[in-house]
């Protein structure tokens, strides 16, 4: 089991690092607000959701990026660990990504729609 485990902090390390290069070279909104506001504008191309979001604004969100066709990734961690993950001292329940950057997470994110 141990193996597993590793490989799942493994994983979480490399989404952790390409967050930090979409915060430093991309363009990337954080929040509930802003983040509906860039999905419905069809701004987004990547929406990270924190597994503590209540269920309704969860499945609210997936259904709009489901209509505006942007993928979803549903983030391993709490609301306080994306928050660390993005460089921020505050909690982050909602990450919508428009411009990667430098980065590759678009295409190396396994896309999970609702």
């Amino acid at each position: 089991m141990a193996p597993v485990k590793s490989k799942s902090k493994k994983n979480d390390q490399s989404i952790n690092s390409r967050l930090a290069i979409v915060m430093k070279s991309g363009k990337y909104t954080l929040g509930y607000k802003s983040a509906l506001k860039s999905i419905r504008q069809g701004k987004s191309k990547l929406v990270i959701i924190a597994n503590n979001t209540p269920p309704l604004r969860k499945s609210e969100i997936e259904y709009y990026a489901m209509l505006s066709k942007s993928s979803v990734h549903h983030y391993a961690g709490n609301n306080h660990d994306l928050g660390t993950a993005c460089g921020k001292y505050f909690r982050v329940c909602v990450l919508s990504i428009s411009d990667p950057g430098e980065s590759d997470i678009i295409k190396t994110l396994p896309t999970a729609s609702a």
